[in-house]
């Protein structure tokens, strides 16, 4: 079997930890379990050392996504489990995570049901997350929010670079595993109420939440973001001047630049599609003497060496 890592970021997470580390000691005691202090003020560094688990602090809150990427660069395990340090999650669904991953899936995402929750207002903010990525992806996106996840240690590290230091990595890893062409499933998990107060602030983050919806279209697809908007723009521009010349006979500057607002969409649509294609190029990168060159300058150097 290969071997796991379990990573926890923790900012202030002391009461929880308090009982969630002992049951993750006992149901895997052959896994590297990993806690990423991010700055907290409170005894989670105490009870990390109490329980033996490997910690790793940053000396200042630089935020979750920071915390899962510090993480994943210290963990020795073939597999990476992620899960939150508020108590969610439960250790025992660790196991049907890794049985997926062991079945050839890379990364594997616990779904977790409408009464699992926090709040209406997250549950139904997920649930537009959800519709999105399943737009842009052409695919049924379960859960796009979830921090509750396995994936497999060297297509995780991929996407480093892509990761935000903020609380939206799972939207970001998620969409990156997809658009890179690997494989992901769901698993439906129960996830009971957090220990302690969480560190989203509904008005606080609120705009954080809104630019995530965009964020996924244009880390995807953004040609499926911007061509409806730029069909949208053109139909309205038709439709003035239609009105106009029936009623003025003129082509008016509002029609003129409705048409060139929408045709500013489409290329940047088109533009930033191909942009997107090379962040995720990466794949067809070989490594060679310690850096990273393509194909094509490989089979080069190599007919120059040959002569």
């Amino acid at each position: 079997m290969q071997s796991y890592s379990i990573i926890l970021p923790a900012k202030n997470e002391a009461a929880s930890l308090k009982t969630l580390l002992p049951k993750l000691t006992q149901a895997h005691p052959n896994a590297e379990i990993i806690v990423v202090n991010d700055g907290s003020t409170d005894d989670t560094l105490f009870i990390c050392e109490e329980n033996r688990v490997k910690v790793i602090s940053h000396p200042y809150g630089i935020g979750n996504g920071a915390a899962i990427k510090t993480g994943a660069r210290h963990a020795t395990g073939d597999i990476l489990v992620f899960m939150d340090a508020d108590g969610q999650h439960k250790p025992e669904d660790i196991n049907r995570l890794l049985q997926k991953i062991n079945e050839g899936y890379d990364l594997v995402v616990g779904a977790r049901s409408n009464k699992s929750q926090a709040s209406l207002a997250r549950s139904l903010a997920n649930k537009l997350y959800n519709k999105l990525a399943s737009y842009v992806t052409s695919r049924p996106i379960k859960d796009l929010t979830s921090g509750f996840r396995a994936a497999k240690a060297d297509k995780f590290r991929e996407f480093l670079y892509l990761l935000p230091n903020g609380f939206s990595y799972p939207t970001t890893s998620t969409m990156a595993f997809v658009r890179a062409g690997y494989t992901l499933t769901y698993l439906p998990i129960e996830a009971p109420k957090r220990i302690g107060k969480s560190h989203i602030n509904l008005m606080r983050d609120g705009v954080r939440f809104v630019l995530i919806i965009f964020k996924v279209g244009t880390l995807y697809s953004p040609l499926k973001l911007f061509l409806p908007v730029s069909l949208f723009t053109f139909g309205l521009g038709m439709s003035y001047y239609l009105y106009t010349f029936i009623t003025a006979g003129r082509f008016t500057n509002m029609t003129a630049l409705m048409f060139t607002t929408a045709m500013l969409m489409f290329f940047m649509g088109l533009v930033s599609e191909q942009i997107t294609a090379l962040m995720y190029k990466g794949e067809a990168m070989t490594v060679h003497n310690g850096q990273k060159i393509d194909d094509k300058t490989k089979t080069i150097k190599t007919q120059l060496l040959s002569r």
